[in-house]
Parts: C-alpha cells; sequence; structure tokens
C-alpha cells in the first residue's frame, strides 16, 4: 500500500511538472506597433468578458469570440519549414493570421485600434525565449488599400526593408524608414524570421501615419 501511494505521488508530482513546462512554441510578437492579437490582450486580457469591449473595440470583440486562445498565446503565431517560401507557403487573405486556422480572425477587415506613426519609426520584437533574427521583413500596405473593408493579400504590399541578423534577445528593436507618402490608415506587415531552428512568423500592426 505504501508502495502505492509513493508511485502516485511521483506520478501525481510529474504531472504538475509538465503542465507548468513552458510550451516550445512560446516566442514572440512586435510589440510596436502593437499587433492585433497583442494589441487586444494588452488591452482586454484582464478583462476579456467586459461586455464593453463588444462596443469600445469591435474588433477585438470578434476575436475573442472566434477563439481567445489567439489572445493568450500571442507570443505563439509560428509555423515551421517555409524555407524563405513566404508567399508560396502563405495565400492571399491569411497574412495577417501566418495561415494559422486558429487565429484567422485576425484577418478579418475592421477598425482595429491604431498606432499612429510618422515616416520614420522604430519597431520593437518582445521575445520572451530570446532566439535573435535570421532577419526581419517589413512591408506596409499599398496606398489605397482599405484594411477596414479588405483582406490583406501580397498584392496589396510595398517591400520596405529587411533587416540584418541580431543576436539572441528578449528586446530587440530596429528602425524603419519610409519614403513619407503613406498618410492615414496603413497595415505594417512583418516576418520574422527566428534563428534557433527554420521558424516564421508574420503579423499585422494597425498603424495611422500623419
Amino acid at each position: 500500500m505504501r508502495k502505492c501511494n509513493i508511485l502516485a505521488l511521483i506520478i501525481a508530482t510529474l504531472t504538475g511538472l509538465l503542465i507548468w513546462v513552458p510550451a516550445a512554441s512560446a516566442h514572440g510578437t512586435i510589440v510596436s506597433p502593437a499587433t492585433r492579437a497583442y494589441q487586444c490582450w494588452t488591452d482586454w486580457g484582464s478583462q476579456h468578458t467586459n461586455p464593453a469591449m463588444q462596443q469600445q473595440d469591435p474588433m477585438c470583440w470578434q476575436a475573442f469570440q472566434a477563439n481567445a486562445d489567439t489572445m493568450w498565446n500571442w507570443m505563439s503565431a509560428l509555423r515551421d519549414g517555409l524555407g524563405g517560401n513566404f508567399q508560396g507557403s502563405t495565400p492571399d487573405g491569411q497574412l495577417c493570421s501566418n495561415a494559422l486556422s486558429r487565429n484567422n480572425a485576425l484577418n478579418t477587415p475592421g477598425a482595429w485600434k491604431t498606432t499612429s506613426l510618422g515616416s520614420s519609426f522604430s519597431m520593437h520584437l518582445y521575445d520572451q525565449a530570446s532566439h535573435g533574427a535570421d532577419y526581419f521583413r517589413v512591408y506596409i500596405s499599398k496606398n489605397g488599400f482599405d484594411p477596414t473593408t479588405q483582406r490583406l493579400g501580397w498584392g496589396n504590399l510595398d517591400f520596405i526593408t529587411q533587416t540584418g541578423k541580431y543576436a539572441p534577445a528578449k528586446d530587440i528593436t530596429f528602425n524603419v524608414q519610409t519614403s513619407g507618402a503613406y498618410r492615414g490608415r496603413h497595415v505594417v506587415f512583418t516576418i520574422w524570421q527566428a534563428s534557433h531552428l527554420d521558424q516564421t512568423y508574420m503579423w499585422c500592426s494597425d498603424v495611422n501615419f500623419g
């Protein structure tokens, strides 16, 4: 009987340890300008059942209704093994979700909350796991594209810049310089190619150029 109790205790302990091991996919996101899932999590994560969200932030409301896990796992929007074939692996209309069906609500057109930017701005990646970057690619939606009514496709993007390599760190910041031709509401689309494995992250950040 005593051996059974010890065995049960060991099993319970191991189970507890497994529960608390962080997911291997827990990495990071662009926190400024905030990506869609991160904005919803920072604004509503602690009050995600607040009915006021439906009126005050309808895009986050629909995302939470579709799959709250999208916001809880704002750091885990990755896909493995794309081999740099980003466009061939990601259909039009699925860029903001990184073609992950669980995050499809992030592709929904609408009045997502925006970050105000100038023609030159800084981007900030927060990476919980400090994996570094082979590079970042930054795009901006073309003038004439309306993210409140259209899903983002590759043909809607202007390529702005690709960075060099970054060493592992929790916080990575880099500057982006545009031509100054952008005004009003746009989407900043970012690809992060992580360094430790062939893992690709793609996000949409809603911005307003002054």
